[in-house]
């Protein structure tokens, strides 16, 4: 399985209005059909540039289906957030891939 990784620094000045926009966005995203899960977590560590971070992490359903989300959904989403928060947002992308994973069972 791939996670799709969406790491954004937030400019204070919008970050209500960001944080309300990116809830509506994730199920856009997740309504491609190419992810079955999202998660939304806020980055602890203090940047430097200021402004708060966050990552969304999508997993997808195979390499497949993330690469027709690249060719067929990602453009038109990304473009959504650039036009309505332009300079006031910074984001980058990276893929994992998971080897394995892990739970405790407390018996």
């Amino acid at each position: 399985m791939i996670i799709y990784n969406e790491t954004l620094n937030i400019d204070e000045s919008i970050h209500s209005e960001w944080l309300i926009w990116i809830k509506e966005h994730i199920p856009k995203v997740l309504g491609t059909g190419k992810f079955e899960k999202a998660t939304l977590t806020q980055v602890l560590v203090e940047e430097d540039m200021g402004g708060v971070t966050y990552s969304v992490q999508y997993r997808s359903y195979s390499r497949e289906a993330l690469d027709a989300f690249y060719r067929e959904d990602a453009d038109r989403l990304q473009q959504e957030g650039l036009k309505k928060f332009a300079d006031k947002m910074l984001a980058f992308r990276t893929e994992l891939e998971i080897v394995d994973e892990y739970t405790v069972n407390f018996k």
